[in-house]
């Protein structure tokens, strides 16, 4: 698809309403840690233990452990190509931001849209989750059943709240709730290991014969499924100390703590019961699988204190994905593809609390459909809604990765070829595999009828092409917008010394 533009003389001045203030600038001072914080928080490591790593035990049996070291390793390789192109590329936005540069501004602003949409879908999809765990949590714990609705108007409060507050504030407080949720499956881990296991240690978990299999296709959807929001690193760019350095680095840093501590746990939930033994532990009720697991091992102190941690990793899981959200919108709004206005930043904050204000109405709007539906939290408001957000940047990091190679081909640079060539290359046909083995296997991720899962499949395509669409439209009505996608802070080099790609797309 070609996707020519003017040369930049011809292109309409920006009018001053339509230029990025230095008011609504982004702040913060986010290090490497900071940011890996967000990443891993989204992730909500607890939540995809014990609620999510069962079930790929339950189906591609001991052999998962070895499924998240896999991911993490296609992962790992995409994020070669996605931290050097982050070196080089100086705009808000990551994903559609690279892909503009790389692919041309109608490809990027679709990716934009797509982005948008998964984002969203993804946040607010984990409300029907954290719902449900506060509600069994203080049935459990407390007594009364307060109908679901309440928790999650309660969760999208808290996170609005939270969300207000400026980043550094955000990164502080996912920083503790992160550690709490670790901490106690390390906990549990050390308590298996010096206890040897139900039956002895063990790693037939790594090994071959039990790593490839007919279920091998779910597994690793499965797998790559549990690293979602890793890609977020770069939205924070503006608000990190040094980016050039701080987003490779937390880039790295989460894909690498969230494959081998998956890896890890999920081996140890396995020797909990013992690989010949974990299936008929597993039984009817997977959910309660590593609950069980820390009131044999650590008492009921603990099984209660990770029912309350379940609670607060899919908090954070929902206030990483607020940000992240927030920040796409704001970077969008600054460049004239969405309402001026959604770049507001809060004068003492300086979060963009408006865009935050929308993100959590759109929220509102969308749980109180499904709460007037009757419909049930975990099954529909959360598998329905999450799966097409889960599609969709998977989609993304597959055009993102292809995106490096066309970049680098027209600027001038220093980086080698296997940073710029090989590596993005080897992670685009990882990553379609990926993309493929979610789609052809989407029944057993969302145990919906084929209707149903041909919606949630088809809705990603028609997202990207209304974002074609609305591309053709900025570019005749509002050129002075066009011109300025993903070009915040470009270098003159990038933007003027040479033509944009015609990749076929």
């Amino acid at each position: 698809m070609t996707d020519s533009a003017p040369p930049p003389a011809a292109i309409p001045a920006a009018t001053p309403a339509s230029v990025p203030s230095p008011a609504n600038a982004l702040r913060g001072t986010l290090g490497t840690g900071d940011i890996a914080f967000f990443v891993i928080s989204a992730a909500a490591p607890l939540m995809i233990m014990a609620g999510i790593a069962p079930f790929a035990i339950m189906i591609g049996g001991v052999g998962a452990p070895s499924a998240y070291l896999f991911a993490g390793i296609a992962l790992a390789i995409f994020s070669v190509g996605f931290t050097t192109m982050a070196r080089h590329v100086d705009a808000g936005g990551a994903f559609y931001a690279y892909i503009t540069r790389g692919l041309g501004k109608r490809t990027g602003i679709a990716s934009a849209c797509l982005a948008v949409f998964s984002y969203n879908a993804l946040q607010i999809g984990m409300y029907g989750l954290f719902a449900t765990s506060a509600q069994a949590t203080v049935q459990q714990l407390l007594g009364p059943d307060i109908p679901w609705p309440v928790y999650a108007v309660a969760g999208i409060i808290l996170v609005t709240v939270a969300g207000y507050r400026n980043i550094d504030f955000g990164a502080k407080l996912l920083g503790v709730l992160l550690c709490a949720e670790t901490g106690i499956l390390l906990v549990l881990a050390v308590a298996v290991l010096a206890h040897g296991g139900a039956h002895g240690l063990n790693a037939t978990s790594f090994t071959p014969s039990n790593d490839i299999n007919s279920s091998t296709g779910v597994l690793l959807a499965f797998a790559f499924g549990a690293f979602m929001g890793f890609e977020s690193t770069a939205i924070y760019r503006n608000e990190a100390r040094d980016p050039k350095r701080t987003i490779p680095r937390a880039t790295y840093l989460a894909v690498g703590f969230l494959a081998i501590f998956y890896a890890f746990i999920s081996w140890i939930i396995i020797e909990a019961f013992g690989t010949g033994q974990i299936a008929a532990a597993i039984g009817n009720n997977p959910t309660a699988l590593v609950f069980t697991a820390a009131d044999q091992y650590l008492g009921t102190w603990a099984a209660d204190t990770m029912h309350i941690l379940i609670i607060t990793s899919v908090f954070a899981s929902l206030l990483a994905f607020h940000n992240a959200i927030n920040r796409y919108t704001h970077s969008l709004a600054g460049e004239g593809i969405l309402p001026g206005r959604l770049h507001t930043t809060h004068p003492r904050h300086g979060s963009p609390y408006v865009a935050g204000l929308l993100q959590s109405v759109l929220a509102l709007i969308v749980v109180g459909a499904f709460a007037l539906a009757g419909a049930d939290p975990y099954l529909q408001l959360l598998i329905w809604v999450n799966t097409p957000g889960v599609i969709g940047i998977v989609l993304l990091q597959v055009l993102a990765a292809l995106a490096v190679p066309f970049y680098f081909r027209r600027v001038s640079h220093t980086e080698g070829v296997m940073r710029t060539v090989v590596a993005p290359i080897v992670s685009v046909l990882l990553m379609a595999g990926a993309l493929y083995l979610m789609i052809i296997k989407i029944e057993a991720l969302t145990g919906a009828s084929d209707t149903v899962n041909t919606v949630l499949v088809i809705l990603v395509p028609v997202v990207l092409a209304a974002g074609y669409g609305a591309a053709h439209w900025i570019r005749r009505k509002r050129p002075e917008a066009y011109a300025r996608v993903a070009e915040s802070a470009a270098t003159k080099a990038d933007t003027e010394s040479a033509p944009e790609p015609v990749p076929a797309i």
